[in-house]
């Protein structure tokens, strides 16, 4: 048996929830059928099977939010069927998620993969306009999910929502400025399939960043539920460090400018301490 060449330069990159592997794949000069990527749960030496790919690039989702190192090695396969040696094993973990590491100051929803407690929730995005004129401005500890907080958050592709820029404000109460950085954890429960775009992310005034949201399955817009067996939602977490400087005691207040792209599908959306 001709062995195809074994594939060089695995990595790993960890995310919330999922894990995403690259590799160098071999030279054109192998008909490749597919890669084999195997993984070794922790405390095991034994690698199964976990996809298949015609790509140099694996997604291993699902992971959950606790932070796991699993082994991964990738192998080969032409299209006679031959095998490669494995690749060396690479030793990756997705990241914990700031809900479970930090401690919350403020938020608004719950974390577990539901927008059904927020406004409108969960079809009534046509009714924006109507029920959020001036945007979303939230108080946390006095104004309340299921009236102030619309489950999605429309952007300038939306004709439904006036086909312009939307702002979502969060106001929250500190009784003294950090002693280290905040952490935001914003998570969907679906987005926009192909043109979910972005925001721009401020603190009290000062632009921290902008922020890009991944391609969902776009039925969130009608759905509030992608934890039931065969929901059609894609769920995404994006989690980003806010500097301690920008804080004060008082009031404090986020802001979200959504000038790119058509909605998000709220999950739940909040401020973290660090432990």
């Amino acid at each position: 048996m001709n062995r195809p060449p074994a594939i060089t330069q695995l990595r790993g990159t960890g995310d919330i929830g999922t894990l995403t592997l690259d590799w160098k794949p071999v030279s054109w000069a192998t008909v490749v059928d597919h890669y084999a990527v195997h993984v070794a749960e922790p405390g095991s030496t034994t690698y199964t099977l976990l996809g298949k790919t015609v790509y140099p690039h694996f997604v291993h989702r699902g992971l959950g939010f606790a932070g796991v190192t699993r082994s991964y090695r990738v192998v080969t396969v032409d299209a006679a069927g031959n095998r490669s040696q494995a690749s060396h094993s690479l030793a990756a973990a997705n990241k914990t998620s700031v809900t479970l590491s930090g401690q919350p100051i403020a938020r608004v929803g719950v974390y577990d993969g539901k927008g059904s407690e927020l406004a409108l929730s969960p079809r009534g995005y046509a009714d924006y306009p109507v029920r959020f004129p001036s945007d979303v401005d939230y108080t946390y500890g006095t104004s309340v999910p299921s009236a102030d907080w619309s489950y999605l958050f429309p952007g300038p592709a939306d004709k439904w929502a006036g086909s312009k820029n939307h702002t979502v404000t969060f106001r929250f109460d500190l009784i003294a400025p950090p002693e280290q950085d905040l952490d935001l954890a914003l998570w969907l429960i679906d987005s926009h399939a192909s043109i979910p775009g972005s925001a721009v992310l401020s603190v009290n005034g000062t632009e921290v960043g902008r922020l890009a949201f991944a391609n969902g399955a776009t039925k969130g817009s009608t759905v509030a539920d992608s934890t039931y067996p065969g929901s059609p939602l894609k769920p995404s977490y994006l989690e980003t460090p806010l500097p301690k400087a920008l804080f004060r005691t008082g009031q404090n207040v986020i802001e979200l400018v959504k000038d790119e792209g058509s909605w998000i599908a709220y999950d739940a959306f909040g401020i973290y301490a660090r432990k």
